[in-house]
């Protein structure tokens, strides 16, 4: 039979696996090779592989590779879990993005002592080198064979019939997998249990509440070693941690989940995001508008989102024979108040604004600080354009993305051409003319401003393609900090209209844009981008005044006052009756930019002693040097 191999033809004999198909083909393989892609689907090495065969060798380096290894991984840690703790239900054991999990209902408490435990476990199975032998049975058969396991017997009971039910043996250790899976347990030579959380089955909070437990794990241990040193540089960095830490922001199980709360210093870098871009878009032309935090379901059921976004709404509420829902975002309302005049092509484009406060009904397990929660402030905004002003009117929102990111010092991110699933029928509005219509004129838009770009399927609103700009933060993930919407549906849904040149009533363009995201969001990406290290124009608190003695206090005051005057107003006067160390410590705690020591020399000399949280002891300046010199740096913006 004739096979394609890492896109070589060879001809080799009937009935191989993949694995023996390469070898006789003469393909060196080398213990880098963990599994087969096999037209298109990750499989074990040991698939067999027919005439016409497409096969890709994969190593850890690619992502079915790597997934195929943390998978066997995860099997690994069950089969320890099962040894140690015989009396523990397994459930799942997925490999995931950097790691695996595994699901298991236990009386057990699996403490940081019990995963150490389980660790020297695994590293036995792992040195006994079982092989991954993998077998199947008749539905009948295999809820019997799993009869002690009830997670695994649902499991069983909800595959479709016709379904192949597949196990895979691993010494004396056996579960339920549709696989793949390595050749042999001895491979894993390098892994880690980082953390055990609650997970409930299936994600329901309705079900039992069950134990994760986490882990990763790599062919070599310096690729271990440098993946849990990236983990502890992202708890330095956490967010949470340093939001709580600064005194930023908070949450409380008695106010919901994620809902955090602003604190005072938190709300004040809020405050100047939120001043920072609003001067930004009315520079630009847009007018801004305030919006309720409701809509009436026939407002959604109308914009479409009813139909395609309800499961990330909040549940509906019913108050004098009307339903109202809290809104997941603000564009039906923008729409509502685009019809409330009438428009000709002569106003057009109308440009609104809003910072809208928004509630999505996130999962649980999705939830994380002010990166992702259940409320969150928009910075949105809506252009209503001919089809003539597209072109210059997404360049202006392209241009305000860059100068934006150009004053926070973002320049880690890429642009992608989001565009909908064709196969989608739920998620995406149905309408293929309209779809074909919006992505050429978004790309044609793209390619002539000359943007690089990648295009990515599935990813779209339900009305319209989009450009993402997603950020790549200092640890972690990317993911989607701006981004620019294309919409021909939802006016049409509105029944919008403008008067063109000819007198006849023409459907507006809308182009849905966001720069900052959700200020929730922005925040938290920059600190952890700056850990918590504001730049002079962003912090909190820009200056500390530290008098020595209540002597000092006098003068401290006339400081704070100088700098209010030259516009440098968040400035704190720290006349506690503690010694000055203590009080240059906690500033330095607070990460606040400059310290200014004052003594009986400085009050004499009319100085202040400067030290710089990046520079270290600047010495004695003149209090009006010193102000040039802030006053420099907030309009420069200096990082």
């Amino acid at each position: 039979m004739k096979i394609t191999i890492n896109e070589i033809v060879y001809e080799v004999a009937d009935g191989l696996s993949a694995y023996d198909a390469a070898k006789a083909a003469g393909i060196a393989l080398s213990r880098d090779i963990l599994a087969a892609e096999i037209n298109g689907k990750t499989s074990d090495l040991t698939s067999p592989v027919k005439d016409g065969d497409v096969v890709k060798l994969l190593t850890f380096e690619d992502e079915g590779g790597a997934h195929t290894f943390r998978h066997t991984a995860s099997h690994v840690l069950a089969a320890a879990v099962k040894r140690l703790y015989p009396e523990t239900k397994l459930t799942i054991g997925p490999a995931i993005e950097n790691g695996f999990y595994y699901d298991f209902d236990s009386e057990t408490a699996f403490t940081a002592d019990v995963l150490e435990k389980l660790e020297a476990e695994m590293k036995k199975i792992v040195k006994e080198n079982a092989k991954m032998e993998r077998f199947t049975l008749p539905r009948a058969e295999a809820v019997e064979f799993m009869k002690n396991e009830p997670y695994k017997v649902e499991l069983i009971n909800d595959l479709p019939e016709g379904e192949e039910i597949s196990f895979y043996r691993m010494g004396d250790f056996t579960d339920l997998c549709a696989g793949p899976h390595l050749f042999s347990t001895g491979a894993i030579k390098a892994f880690k249990l980082t953390a055990c959380n609650s997970a409930y089955w299936h994600g329901d909070s309705k079900n039992k509440a069950l134990q994760r437990i986490y882990g990763t794990a790599f062919p070599k241990k310096e690729d271990l070693d440098a993946y849990l040193q990236k983990l502890e540089e992202a708890k330095l960095r956490d967010h949470r941690k340093i939001g709580k830490d600064l005194q930023l922001f908070m949450t409380d199980d008695l106010v919901g989940r994620g809902m955090p709360m602003f604190l005072p210093k938190g709300y004040t870098l809020w405050r100047i995001l939120e001043n920072y871009i609003r001067d930004k878009e009315i520079a630009s032309g847009y007018q801004h508008v305030l919006t309720p935090c409701v809509g009436t379901v026939e407002l959604y059921k109308t914009s479409g989102h009813w139909e395609h976004y309800q499961n990330n709404m909040f549940p509906a509420m019913n108050v004098d024979e009307e339903t109202y829902v809290l809104r997941p975002m603000n564009c039906p309302h923008h729409m509502r108040i685009y019809a409330n005049s009438r428009h000709s092509y002569r106003n057009l484009p109308v440009r609104i604004g809003e910072i809208a406060h928004d509630f999505r009904y996130e999962a649980s397990g999705t939830l994380k600080g002010i990166e992702r929660g259940r409320h969150f402030c928009q910075n949105d905004a809506h252009l209503f354009v001919t089809p003539e002003q597209i072109k210059d009117e997404f360049a202006k929102v392209v241009d305000l993305i860059f100068t934006t990111y150009k004053d926070f010092g973002i320049t880690d991110y890429r642009m992608v051409l989001s565009l909908r699933d064709p196969a989608d029928k739920v998620k995406y509005h149905d309408d293929d003319e309209m779809w074909n219509t919006a992505e050429n004129a978004l790309r044609d838009v793209l390619n002539s401003l000359g943007l690089k770009y990648t295009e990515e399927i599935g990813e779209a609103a339900f009305y319209g393609p989009k450009l993402d700009v997603n950020v790549k933060p200092a640890v972690g993930a990317e993911y989607t900090l701006s981004t620019c919407q294309l919409d021909f549906c939802l006016p049409a849904k509105f029944n919008l209209t403008y008067i063109d040149k000819e007198g006849k009533e023409r459907t507006p363009v809308v182009l849905h844009r966001a720069i900052l995201g959700s200020l929730d969001r922005f925040m938290a990406y920059l600190i952890e981008e700056t850990m918590g290290a504001f730049p002079l124009w962003l912090s909190p608190v820009q200056v500390e005044v530290l008098p020595i003695s209540d002597d000092h206090v006098e003068y401290a005051n006339k400081v704070k006052d100088a700098l209010a005057a030259a516009g440098i107003n968040r400035v704190e006067v720290d006349d506690r009756n503690e010694k000055i160390g203590y009080k240059i410590r906690e500033a330095q705690l607070e990460k606040v930019p400059y310290m200014l020591i004052i003594g009986a020399k400085e009050v004499e000399e009319g100085t202040v002693s400067v030290r710089s949280r990046r520079d270290g002891e600047l010495g004695s300046m003149k209090l009006d040097e010193f102000v040039a010199k802030a006053v420099k740096e907030v309009e420069t913006k200096e990082r």
